[in-house]
């Protein structure tokens, strides 16, 4: 079984009803998998072949949707970058992945600079040549779920970003998960804001829509009236982002009402959320069916869950149980599980694990502990046997010897009435070896003694910041995550 088989049973057994939708046009199975067979002949033509990596350089639209499961038709592994990516981290990526090809609009082409990039350059242009040539490639796709399908490229947030490089069974494993674990049918409607080149938009609602022959309602880039606007007129039943754009949603909500009853799932994940946010954001949609998911690129992505039920005591947990196909416990560094309430990482194993890190033998293998996964994520399980996550292992501040996790930080501050959003890093101190400095998002300057006497009744002395520094804004990636590694640079 392969990805692009599922766009082609479609094709036979869905002919005619809608697969993708756009803000301007609505194409059916039939049109999806004949445009897909056009431009798999093109790419053929052009020389890509089974295991070549193909980049898509292409924003949220039906042109990524054909090129992707044209690419895949052939067995060759796809590579999707941001379309907000510059000319320099396209090229690593180009270099990295060793892709012979990227499919990219002619804007796109113009706009970037591949004076050093010996593969070809395919246009949106030229494939919509080819789907309006009326030539077409018809054989049925032949790779296997052993086959490489899929190279996506980490976000970077703490360097250069690595390829993970995932199966088709990888893939369908976590798409599967989703539609099982979040009830997907032929009448699914599934919103996609987010940028394709994000794993869990991709495969987890991207791909696990297309398996159940649902509709795919997409928009080229998030904005919350748009966002709004479209569950409403499309009558959606899916959606994931992270929790910033509900919270920029329900800014809106505040002024105008919407119907969003058709929703059935409310996915959240990729960045934490307090429990005052997610009550603001019940009320906001007028909603109990929030969901939150936790996961990871090299996981496929997959995780746990946090169901609607259990939002109102557990919010801010992980949930206390893997997601389907999936297991996940929390150890110390010798891979034992430890006690209740004790801090250790989250491992997970299970079918959606990704091969390898591409072309990185060395940190493979340090990624996986006697067969589990790494997350980098330190976490404690409650006495209910909730996982709550306290940082990135990467993170922790060792300021005089003593650890101070910023995730801990942060959520205390963003109880401070006048503060919107915030980020707690380690500073280099030539004594302490570090010391905690906070940036924060306020309308209004807040005298940082001030600060300090409101986290002084929550937090011991040493985790307390003691520098402070308001931004207009924190830096993030297209997903909502916090780039500290930017905010260390002092990149704004």
């Amino acid at each position: 079984m392969n990805i692009p088989y599922y766009v082609e049973m479609n094709a036979r057994k869905f002919a005619h009803k809608e697969a993708f939708v756009t803000e301007h046009e609505r194409y059916t199975y039939a049109d999806w998998n004949d445009a897909a067979c056009a431009v798999a002949h093109l790419f053929q033509q052009e020389g890509i072949t089974k295991g070549d990596r193909v980049a898509l350089f292409l924003p949220n639209g039906y042109d990524f949707a054909v090129a992707y499961v044209a690419a895949l038709k052939l067995g060759a592994i796809i590579v999707p970058l941001h379309v907000k990516l510059t000319s320099r981290e396209v090229m690593y990526i180009l270099e990295d992945s060793g892709a012979c090809a990227l499919i990219l609009t002619e804007h796109a082409k113009q706009a970037i600079d591949l004076s050093d990039y010996s593969g070809k350059s395919i246009t949106t242009t030229q494939m919509n040549q080819a789907i309006s040539s009326g030539e077409r490639w018809t054989n049925e796709t032949t790779t296997t779920e052993e086959t490489p399908c899929t190279l996506l490229y980490t976000s970077g947030t703490t360097g250069q970003p690595k390829g993970v490089l995932l199966t088709n069974r990888n893939v369908l494993a976590v798409a599967h998960m989703i539609c099982i674990e979040m009830k997907m049918n032929d009448d699914t409607r599934t919103l996609i804001m987010l940028p394709l080149s994000h794993s869990a938009v991709l495969n987890l609602f991207f791909v696990s829509t297309v398996l159940v022959g649902g509709t795919l309602v997409v928009r080229e880039e998030f904005h919350p009236v748009v966002f709004l606007e479209t569950v409403e007129r499309e009558r959606t039943t899916h959606f994931f982002g992270p929790p910033v754009v509900y919270l920029l949603a329900s800014k809106v909500l505040e002024q105008k009402t919407y119907d969003l009853q058709s929703m059935q799932w409310w996915v959240y994940g990729g960045a934490p959320v307090s429990k005052t946010e997610i009550v603001y954001i019940q009320k906001q949609f007028q909603t109990n069916h929030l969901t939150a998911v936790y996961g990871l690129t090299e996981g496929g992505p997959s995780g746990a869950l946090l169901f609607p039920e259990e939002q109102a005591e557990k919010v801010g947990s992980i949930g206390k149980r893997a997601s389907l196909f999936t297991e996940l416990k929390v150890v110390d560094y010798e891979g034992n599980e430890v006690a209740p309430n004790e801090i250790g990482e989250i491992v997970i194993r299970g079918l959606g694990v990704m091969e390898n890190y591409w072309n990185r033998p060395e940190e493979t293998e340090a990624v996986f502990l006697d067969g589990w996964l790494r997350t980098g994520d330190l976490a404690k399980v409650d006495e209910d046997g909730y996982m709550w996550i306290v940082d990135r292992a990467k993170d922790i501040i060792i300021s005089g010897g003593v650890n101070v996790y910023p995730f801990e930080v942060e959520q205390e501050m963003m109880k401070h009435p006048a503060i919107e959003a915030v980020a707690v890093i380690g500073v280099a101190h030539p004594e302490w070896g570090e010391t905690v400095k906070a940036f924060y998002v306020s309308s209004e300057e807040i005298d940082e003694t001030e600060i300090k006497q409101f986290l002084s009744e929550t937090l011991a002395k040493f985790k307390i910041p003691r520098l402070y520094e308001r931004i207009e804004e924190l830096p993030r990636n297209a997903t909502g995550k916090i780039l500290k590694q930017a905010l260390k640079e002092g990149k704004r």
